[in-house]
């Protein structure tokens, strides 16, 4: 028994030595692609002086349900961007709180007859309100609450122009993040959707509309979502918007073409990671129908959104992006080793399996492996902590590198950079092991209230 499972346990070990190489050198390599194309398009801002001024008018979509306390704050912010033309629709997805009145109070808001297309399935409107603000329109529907990628269907209807953003209620934008998110459409006519970069609000400090400095909080949770952020949108999303594999456009900040997300289906309303699932949707509507498109990542559009500052908020949003990961993943599964969808098949799929939705089930089975070498006194003790040693410093590294990376763009203190330091360890051994044991959970509660939002306490 023992040399059945002495011979089990070598096998194992390979598996796990290259599942952490593989994913060590691919973040440690996608960072440096990462870093490179900033510095690169830093450099192109910089010697470009006569810069073109988008002028592709825009609908920014706002979902929100229970969002009385920063929708005002988040409405006004949008109102000073500096874009030529755009308009703003907040969709009230039927709160329970005053979301709709603290708007029509703090703007005059006034009752309008409107038609509204129904090119794509949502619940009704109850009501709509309308005032122009500066030249700009800014909407609200009132209607039957239906869900988050229901409330951007409504939206889209509602739309006005041939693009549109989805934003949270709870984010901001930086003052030229629509001049940055829409330039890929002049330098591309596939384009189909462009992400741009998440930063925490919580981290920086805003000064005309420019976040100008950073600063890790003293919030533990807080700082280690932050160095998480930076790593995920520096590293994967840049590194696979070379070769048009990103499978997410994060739902706090996202540019699309209003005329292919109708032709696609718009958005899914039984699926908890709306914002992938609706990427993924793209990716196989333009390749089952030969439409040469592109989904661009585009880092110098900024949007600051608020992380979660408690602990029950970070499990519930964590819990959630996982079933939606699952569910995605789930629905879109022919896109695997499907030819036709080429890398986007054999590398962005699979990673995300592997590494994003397969990785808590991974984990406790090699820790489970662990418990079961040791009982049978088969571990190599030594040779696994020196293992293990090395793949906590490479990790640590790696999320060093993306947060210096992003300290190039603002007055960062040499304090947050001890601290970012330190942070980057307590993340891989702490933060990292709390979420394998939340997305596991996600695993055992999937479908129970598979539509179950949640809410998380905003911060004024």
């Amino acid at each position: 028994m023992t040399s059945f499972f002495a011979n089990f346990l070598f096998y194992v070990s390979l598996f796990y030595i290259a599942y952490l190489v593989v994913f060590s050198t691919f973040s440690f390599f996608a960072v440096l692609v990462g870093a490179h194309k900033l510095n690169k398009n830093a450099r192109m801002k910089k010697y470009n002086k006569l810069a073109i001024q988008n002028n592709e008018p825009i609908s920014i979509l706002i979902p929100a349900y229970n969002e009385a306390v920063t929708i005002v704050k988040s409405v006004k912010s949008l109102l000073a961007l500096d874009y030529a033309k755009y308009e703003i629709i907040v969709i009230d997805d039927g709160s329970k709180d005053e979301t709709a009145q603290t708007l029509i109070d703090e703007f005059g808001l006034f009752p309008v007859s409107r038609p509204i297309n129904n090119e794509l399935f949502c619940k009704s409107a109850k009501a709509v309100y309308e005032i122009v603000i500066s030249g700009t329109m800014l909407t609200l529907i009132s209607k039957e609450n239906g869900g988050k990628g229901d409330a951007l269907n409504m939206g889209i209807n509602a739309a006005r122009h041939d693009y549109f953003i989805c934003m949270d209620a709870d984010s901001m934008l930086e003052r030229d993040a629509l001049q940055e998110i829409a330039e890929p459409l002049y330098e591309d006519n596939r384009i189909v959707a462009v992400g741009g970069m998440i930063l925490l609000s919580q981290c920086v400090r805003v000064e005309g509309g420019k976040a100008v400095s950073y600063k890790l909080p003293a919030n533990l949770l807080v700082c280690m979502q932050a160095v998480e952020y930076n790593r995920s949108f520096l590293a994967s999303r840049i590194f696979m918007d070379a070769f048009n594999g990103n499978l997410i456009i994060s739902g706090a900040f996202g540019l699309f073409k209003k005329s292919m997300i109708i032709a696609a289906g718009g958005y899914s309303t039984n699926n908890l990671g709306e914002d992938m699932e609706l990427c993924m949707k793209l990716h196989g509507y333009c390749r089952n129908n030969n439409i040469d498109y592109r989904i661009a990542y585009q880092p110098s559009a900024v949007c600051l959104t608020q992380a979660p500052s408690r602990l029950r908020d970070l499990v519930g949003q964590r819990r959630r992006w996982h079933i939606g990961l699952l569910q995605s993943l789930l629905a879109h599964r022919r896109v695997m080793f499907n030819l036709k969808f080429g890398w986007v098949s054999f590398f962005s799929y699979l990673y995300y399996l592997l590494y994003e939705l397969l990785s808590p089930i991974i984990e406790v089975f090699g820790l489970i492996t662990i418990g079961l070498a040791l009982y049978f006194d088969v571990l190599n003790i030594t040779y696994m902590l020196v293992f293990l040693g090395v793949y906590a410093i490479y990790g640590t590294i790696t999320s060093l590198c993306a947060f210096s990376q992003y300290a190039q763009r603002f007055r960062i203190r040499l304090w947050d950079m001890v601290k970012a330091l330190i942070l980057c360890v307590i993340e891989f051994g702490f933060f990292r092991n709390l979420l394998v044991v939340v997305r596991m959970l996600a695993f055992v509660r999937y479908g129970r209230n598979k539509k179950a939002g949640g809410e998380i306490r905003r911060e004024q």
